[in-house]
């Protein structure tokens, strides 16, 4: 039993060093968008940011296009995240449950899709933005986003679905449940998890991303909040201050969606151990 204490004391302490090795960035982001300008830039540091000011912020948002910026993302963002857990869902349960000719070249081609670099298809997809006219439109990015994330969001989900027992789907419909109904109360909640996992995936990838929506939007009005933070940065130097400050609020959004979905993840396995 002390052998058994002193490892778990241990590995407690391994963890808590790296909780706070991997967590100091953030606080010293944070804490520095609050401290005034000449504390930014002085060489001594400063882990406690007193006297605290919202100046940093108040230059930050007071930047032009900010709002729409802002709004630009959100709805390219939430977009992406709903187009794409929809139509990684349905093609998941058709690839896990349904047999036809070209599946498993089709699963191939979709893991092979995730080993092309995002940067290496700026022009090709440029290229096809262009014929289609849609360079200059928030569908462009839509588009390039989705197409992004929907093959990883198949090959997780499709993981997630081999591994619910057909037997549940077919207990189910021996109760008299429709297919809509067994996708919606038998498969949907035990794929949760899965769900979850992948719209953070596409959250994080639609609303980081900075070199798509500066290539292929022309007019500043529809540019996003990546964009947005790359004006801090100019000729004649950087606002370290707007930057930083500017940084603690692009991250809040993401957060945000993090806690309410990891606040789902723990609903929906409760339903589908219920439902199992």
């Amino acid at each position: 039993m002390k052998a058994k204490g002193r490892n778990r004391v241990l590995l407690n302490i391994g963890g808590s060093v790296f909780v706070l090795v991997w967590a100091f960035p953030l606080y010293w982001m944070v804490n520095t968008a609050f401290k005034p300008q000449h504390d930014i830039l002085t060489s001594t540091p400063k882990f406690l940011p007193f006297p605290l000011t919202l100046a940093n912020f108040a230059d930050a948002i007071g930047k032009p296009h900010f709002s729409s910026y802002l709004v630009n993302s959100l709805v390219v963002t939430l977009s992406v995240v709903v187009v794409a857990t929809v139509v990684g869902f349905l093609a998941a349960l058709a690839l896990a449950r349904f047999k036809f000719v070209g599946r498993r070249a089709l699963l191939v081609t979709i893991f092979g899709i995730q080993m092309i670099p995002a940067p290496a298809l700026v022009i090709p997809m440029f290229l096809t933005m262009k014929n289609l006219h849609l360079l200059n439109n928030l569908l462009s990015l839509g588009l390039t986003y989705t197409g992004f994330v929907v093959p990883l969001t198949i090959w997780i989900l499709r993981g997630f679905a081999q591994g619910i027992p057909v037997e549940l789907e077919e207990a189910a419909r021996l109760d008299g449940a429709s297919p809509g109904q067994v996708i919606r109360h038998v498969m949907l909640p035990l794929l949760a998890p899965g769900i979850i996992a992948t719209s953070i995936f596409a959250f994080i990838t639609a609303w980081n991303d900075y070199i798509y929506a500066y290539v292929m939007m022309k007019d500043d009005a529809h540019y996003t909040l990546p964009v947005w933070l790359a004006t801090f940065s100019t000729n004649t130097g950087t606002d370290y201050a707007g930057l930083i400050a500017g940084s603690t609020l692009f991250a809040l959004p993401a957060v945000v969606f993090f806690l309410i979905a990891q606040t789902r993840l723990t609903a929906g396995m409760t339903a589908g151990a219920v439902k199992g």
